[in-house]
Protein backbone atom coordinates (compact mmCIF):
# COMPACT_ATOMS: atom_id res chain seq x y z
CA UNK A 1 0.00 0.00 0.00
CA UNK A 2 2.82 2.41 0.84
CA UNK A 3 4.40 1.80 -2.56
CA UNK A 4 1.06 2.47 -4.25
CA UNK A 5 0.56 5.76 -2.38
CA UNK A 6 4.07 6.92 -3.22
CA UNK A 7 3.55 5.97 -6.89
CA UNK A 8 0.31 7.96 -6.97
CA UNK A 9 2.10 10.99 -5.51
CA UNK A 10 4.85 10.82 -8.12
CA UNK A 11 2.17 10.19 -10.75
CA UNK A 12 0.35 13.41 -9.83
CA UNK A 13 3.64 15.34 -10.11
CA UNK A 14 4.42 13.71 -13.44
CA UNK A 15 0.84 14.17 -14.60
CA UNK A 16 1.01 17.90 -13.87
CA UNK A 17 3.86 18.27 -16.38
CA UNK A 18 2.07 16.05 -18.90
CA UNK A 19 -1.12 18.10 -18.49
CA UNK A 20 0.74 21.37 -19.14
CA UNK A 21 2.05 20.07 -22.44
CA UNK A 22 -1.06 18.09 -23.41
CA UNK A 23 -3.39 21.07 -22.95
CA UNK A 24 -1.13 23.25 -25.11
CA UNK A 25 -0.99 20.52 -27.73
CA UNK A 26 -4.75 20.01 -27.82
CA UNK A 27 -5.72 23.71 -27.82
CA UNK A 28 -3.53 24.31 -30.85
CA UNK A 29 -5.00 21.28 -32.61
CA UNK A 30 -8.55 22.31 -31.75
CA UNK A 31 -8.10 25.68 -33.46
CA UNK A 32 -5.90 24.82 -36.45
CA UNK A 33 -6.54 21.06 -36.99
CA UNK A 34 -2.78 20.57 -37.40
CA UNK A 35 -1.31 17.64 -35.49
CA UNK A 36 1.92 19.41 -34.55
CA UNK A 37 4.51 16.70 -33.91
CA UNK A 38 7.29 19.30 -33.70
CA UNK A 39 5.83 20.17 -30.29
CA UNK A 40 8.27 17.80 -28.56
CA UNK A 41 11.29 19.41 -30.21
CA UNK A 42 10.10 22.84 -29.04
CA UNK A 43 9.95 21.39 -25.52
CA UNK A 44 13.56 20.32 -25.89
CA UNK A 45 14.51 23.84 -27.04
CA UNK A 46 12.77 25.19 -23.95
CA UNK A 47 14.72 22.86 -21.65
CA UNK A 48 18.05 23.89 -23.21
CA UNK A 49 17.16 27.58 -23.09
CA UNK A 50 16.27 27.21 -19.42
CA UNK A 51 19.62 25.52 -18.85
CA UNK A 52 21.41 28.44 -20.55
CA UNK A 53 19.60 30.94 -18.31
CA UNK A 54 20.58 28.96 -15.22
CA UNK A 55 24.22 29.25 -16.28
CA UNK A 56 23.98 33.04 -15.89
CA UNK A 57 22.55 32.45 -12.39
CA UNK A 58 18.92 33.30 -13.06
CA UNK A 59 16.36 31.92 -10.63
CA UNK A 60 14.85 28.74 -12.08
CA UNK A 61 11.26 30.02 -11.84
CA UNK A 62 12.15 33.29 -13.52
CA UNK A 63 13.90 31.23 -16.19
CA UNK A 64 10.73 29.17 -16.62
CA UNK A 65 8.65 32.32 -17.15
CA UNK A 66 11.11 33.76 -19.68
CA UNK A 67 11.39 30.49 -21.58
CA UNK A 68 7.59 30.09 -21.69
CA UNK A 69 7.20 33.53 -23.31
CA UNK A 70 10.05 32.97 -25.78
CA UNK A 71 8.78 29.52 -26.77
CA UNK A 72 5.28 30.89 -27.22
CA UNK A 73 6.57 33.54 -29.61
CA UNK A 74 8.65 30.93 -31.47
CA UNK A 75 5.62 28.65 -31.81
CA UNK A 76 3.47 31.43 -33.26
CA UNK A 77 6.27 32.45 -35.63
CA UNK A 78 6.81 28.85 -36.77
CA UNK A 79 3.13 28.50 -37.59
CA UNK A 80 2.93 31.83 -39.40
CA UNK A 81 6.16 31.28 -41.37
CA UNK A 82 5.78 27.58 -42.22
CA UNK A 83 2.72 25.59 -41.19
CA UNK A 84 0.00 28.13 -42.05
CA UNK A 85 1.58 28.88 -45.43
CA UNK A 86 1.77 25.22 -46.38
CA UNK A 87 -1.79 24.59 -45.13
CA UNK A 88 -3.11 27.46 -47.27
CA UNK A 89 -1.72 25.69 -50.36
CA UNK A 90 -4.18 22.87 -49.79
CA UNK A 91 -1.88 20.36 -48.08
CA UNK A 92 -3.96 17.61 -46.50
CA UNK A 93 -3.95 16.41 -42.91
CA UNK A 94 -1.37 13.65 -43.44
CA UNK A 95 0.82 16.00 -45.46
CA UNK A 96 0.80 18.48 -42.59
CA UNK A 97 1.76 15.72 -40.14
CA UNK A 98 4.78 14.94 -42.32
CA UNK A 99 5.69 18.64 -42.41
CA UNK A 100 5.54 18.94 -38.61
CA UNK A 101 7.61 15.76 -38.17
CA UNK A 102 10.21 17.13 -40.57
CA UNK A 103 10.29 20.48 -38.77
CA UNK A 104 10.72 18.68 -35.46
CA UNK A 105 13.67 16.67 -36.76
CA UNK A 106 15.33 19.82 -38.09
CA UNK A 107 14.86 21.59 -34.74
CA UNK A 108 16.17 18.57 -32.87
CA UNK A 109 19.41 18.41 -34.83
CA UNK A 110 19.91 22.15 -34.77
CA UNK A 111 19.98 21.70 -30.99
CA UNK A 112 22.60 18.95 -31.40
CA UNK A 113 24.68 21.19 -33.68
CA UNK A 114 24.63 24.05 -31.17
CA UNK A 115 24.64 22.31 -27.79
CA UNK A 116 26.10 18.92 -28.68
CA UNK A 117 24.69 15.47 -27.90
CA UNK A 118 25.86 15.37 -24.27
CA UNK A 119 23.32 15.26 -21.47
CA UNK A 120 22.64 18.34 -19.36
CA UNK A 121 21.32 18.76 -15.83
CA UNK A 122 19.61 21.57 -13.97
CA UNK A 123 21.42 20.44 -10.83
CA UNK A 124 19.90 20.69 -7.38
CA UNK A 125 16.63 22.45 -8.17
CA UNK A 126 14.31 20.00 -6.43
CA UNK A 127 14.31 21.80 -3.08
CA UNK A 128 13.43 20.18 0.22
CA UNK A 129 11.24 17.11 0.69
CA UNK A 130 7.66 17.30 1.92
CA UNK A 131 5.83 14.26 3.35
CA UNK A 132 2.08 14.05 3.83
CA UNK A 133 -0.28 11.06 4.04
CA UNK A 134 2.43 8.73 2.81
CA UNK A 135 3.16 10.85 -0.27
CA UNK A 136 6.70 12.18 -0.64
CA UNK A 137 7.25 15.12 -2.98
CA UNK A 138 9.84 17.86 -3.36
CA UNK A 139 8.97 21.53 -3.10
CA UNK A 140 9.73 21.90 -6.81
CA UNK A 141 7.22 19.19 -7.65
CA UNK A 142 4.63 20.89 -5.45
CA UNK A 143 5.37 24.22 -7.15
CA UNK A 144 4.87 22.62 -10.59
CA UNK A 145 1.58 21.07 -9.46
CA UNK A 146 0.47 24.49 -8.20
CA UNK A 147 1.61 26.16 -11.42
CA UNK A 148 -0.37 23.66 -13.47
CA UNK A 149 -3.49 24.16 -11.38
CA UNK A 150 -3.29 27.96 -11.68
CA UNK A 151 -2.64 27.70 -15.42
CA UNK A 152 -5.63 25.42 -15.94
CA UNK A 153 -7.94 27.80 -14.04
CA UNK A 154 -6.62 30.76 -16.06
CA UNK A 155 -7.15 28.85 -19.30
CA UNK A 156 -10.70 27.99 -18.26
CA UNK A 157 -11.48 31.63 -17.54
CA UNK A 158 -9.90 32.69 -20.85
CA UNK A 159 -11.95 30.23 -22.90
CA UNK A 160 -15.27 30.74 -21.11
CA UNK A 161 -15.31 34.34 -19.83
CA UNK A 162 -13.44 36.46 -22.37
CA UNK A 163 -14.18 37.83 -25.82
CA UNK A 164 -11.00 36.19 -27.08
CA UNK A 165 -12.16 32.86 -25.69
CA UNK A 166 -15.49 33.16 -27.48
CA UNK A 167 -13.65 33.99 -30.68
CA UNK A 168 -11.46 30.91 -30.23
CA UNK A 169 -14.48 28.71 -29.66
CA UNK A 170 -16.26 30.11 -32.71
CA UNK A 171 -13.16 29.62 -34.86
CA UNK A 172 -12.84 26.05 -33.64
CA UNK A 173 -16.45 25.23 -34.52
CA UNK A 174 -16.53 26.82 -37.98
CA UNK A 175 -13.64 29.05 -39.09
CA UNK A 176 -15.37 30.15 -42.29
CA UNK A 177 -18.52 31.24 -40.47
CA UNK A 178 -16.43 32.91 -37.76
CA UNK A 179 -14.54 34.86 -40.42
CA UNK A 180 -17.80 35.88 -42.09
CA UNK A 181 -18.98 37.20 -38.71
CA UNK A 182 -15.99 39.51 -38.50
CA UNK A 183 -13.68 37.40 -36.34
CA UNK A 184 -10.06 37.72 -37.42
CA UNK A 185 -9.43 33.98 -37.56
CA UNK A 186 -5.77 34.37 -38.53
CA UNK A 187 -5.17 36.37 -35.36
CA UNK A 188 -7.09 33.81 -33.32
CA UNK A 189 -4.83 31.09 -34.75
CA UNK A 190 -1.78 33.15 -33.81
CA UNK A 191 -3.06 33.42 -30.24
CA UNK A 192 -3.73 29.67 -30.12
CA UNK A 193 -0.19 28.87 -31.27
CA UNK A 194 1.21 31.48 -28.86
CA UNK A 195 -0.72 29.94 -25.98
CA UNK A 196 0.25 26.43 -27.06
CA UNK A 197 3.93 27.38 -27.28
CA UNK A 198 3.84 29.10 -23.89
CA UNK A 199 2.52 25.95 -22.24
CA UNK A 200 5.06 23.92 -24.23
CA UNK A 201 7.92 26.08 -22.93
CA UNK A 202 6.70 25.88 -19.34
CA UNK A 203 6.35 22.10 -19.65
CA UNK A 204 9.85 21.76 -21.12
CA UNK A 205 11.51 23.58 -18.22
CA UNK A 206 9.27 21.87 -15.64
CA UNK A 207 10.23 18.49 -17.09
CA UNK A 208 13.94 19.36 -16.98
CA UNK A 209 13.61 20.46 -13.33
CA UNK A 210 12.14 17.08 -12.36
CA UNK A 211 14.57 15.05 -14.52
CA UNK A 212 18.03 14.04 -13.33
CA UNK A 213 19.52 14.79 -16.75
CA UNK A 214 18.27 15.34 -20.28
CA UNK A 215 19.51 15.46 -23.85
CA UNK A 216 18.15 16.36 -27.29
CA UNK A 217 15.65 13.47 -27.19
CA UNK A 218 13.82 14.81 -24.13
CA UNK A 219 10.81 16.40 -25.82
CA UNK A 220 10.09 13.84 -28.56
CA UNK A 221 10.21 11.05 -25.95
CA UNK A 222 7.86 12.91 -23.61
CA UNK A 223 5.55 13.72 -26.52
CA UNK A 224 4.36 10.11 -26.33
CA UNK A 225 2.81 10.81 -22.93
CA UNK A 226 1.25 14.09 -24.05
CA UNK A 227 -0.36 12.53 -27.11
CA UNK A 228 -1.62 9.64 -24.97
CA UNK A 229 -3.11 12.17 -22.52
CA UNK A 230 -4.69 14.24 -25.31
CA UNK A 231 -6.20 11.18 -27.00
CA UNK A 232 -7.34 9.75 -23.67
CA UNK A 233 -9.21 12.94 -22.83
CA UNK A 234 -10.41 13.63 -26.38
CA UNK A 235 -8.15 15.50 -28.81
CA UNK A 236 -9.12 19.15 -29.03
CA UNK A 237 -10.62 19.26 -25.54
CA UNK A 238 -8.54 21.07 -22.90
CA UNK A 239 -10.40 19.65 -19.91
CA UNK A 240 -10.02 16.13 -21.22
CA UNK A 241 -6.28 16.71 -21.70
CA UNK A 242 -5.98 17.85 -18.09
CA UNK A 243 -7.65 14.68 -16.82
CA UNK A 244 -5.80 12.55 -19.36
CA UNK A 245 -2.47 14.00 -18.23
CA UNK A 246 -3.10 13.09 -14.61
CA UNK A 247 -4.36 9.63 -15.53
CA UNK A 248 -1.39 8.92 -17.79
CA UNK A 249 1.10 10.17 -15.20
CA UNK A 250 -0.38 8.07 -12.40
CA UNK A 251 -0.74 4.95 -14.56
CA UNK A 252 2.86 5.14 -15.83
CA UNK A 253 4.26 5.67 -12.32
CA UNK A 254 2.26 2.78 -10.87
CA UNK A 255 3.46 0.55 -13.71
CA UNK A 256 7.04 1.65 -13.02
CA UNK A 257 6.67 0.91 -9.31
CA UNK A 258 5.15 -2.55 -9.69
CA UNK A 259 6.65 -3.60 -13.00
CA UNK A 260 9.76 -2.17 -14.66
CA UNK A 261 10.48 1.58 -14.96
CA UNK A 262 11.95 0.96 -18.41
CA UNK A 263 8.48 0.00 -19.62
CA UNK A 264 6.69 3.23 -18.69
CA UNK A 265 6.60 4.20 -22.38
CA UNK A 266 4.83 0.90 -23.06
CA UNK A 267 2.08 1.94 -20.64
CA UNK A 268 1.62 5.26 -22.47
CA UNK A 269 1.42 3.48 -25.82
CA UNK A 270 -0.89 0.84 -24.35
CA UNK A 271 -3.28 3.52 -23.10
CA UNK A 272 -3.18 5.22 -26.49
CA UNK A 273 -3.98 2.00 -28.37
CA UNK A 274 -6.68 0.93 -25.91
CA UNK A 275 -8.51 4.26 -26.13
CA UNK A 276 -8.29 4.31 -29.92
CA UNK A 277 -9.75 0.78 -30.04
CA UNK A 278 -12.48 1.20 -27.44
CA UNK A 279 -13.43 4.88 -27.72
CA UNK A 280 -11.70 6.75 -30.57
CA UNK A 281 -13.16 10.11 -29.47
CA UNK A 282 -11.52 9.76 -26.05
CA UNK A 283 -13.03 9.08 -22.65
CA UNK A 284 -14.33 12.64 -22.38
CA UNK A 285 -14.83 13.16 -26.10
CA UNK A 286 -17.92 14.27 -27.96
CA UNK A 287 -18.75 13.98 -31.62
CA UNK A 288 -16.87 17.17 -32.46
CA UNK A 289 -13.12 17.38 -32.07
CA UNK A 290 -13.30 21.10 -31.37
CA UNK A 291 -12.41 23.08 -28.29
CA UNK A 292 -15.89 24.53 -28.30
CA UNK A 293 -17.44 21.12 -27.80
CA UNK A 294 -15.70 20.86 -24.44
CA UNK A 295 -16.71 24.35 -23.39
CA UNK A 296 -20.45 23.86 -23.69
Amino acid sequence: MRLLIEAIGFGVASGAVIALGAVGFTVQFGISNILNLSFGSLMTCAAYLGYALLQIHLNVWLALAIVAVVTGAASAALNRALFARIARRGTGFIGMVIVTVSAGIVIQYVIVAIAGPDARSYGQQSGSTVKAAGIVLTTSQLAIIGLTAVTMVALHLLLTRSTLGRAMRATAVNPNLAKACGIRTARVADVAWLLSGTLCGAAGVALAITTVSFDFTLGPTFLIYMIAAAVLGGVGQPYGAMAGGLFTGIASQIAGAYWNPAYQDVVAFGLLIAVLLLRPRGLFGVASRNVAGAMR
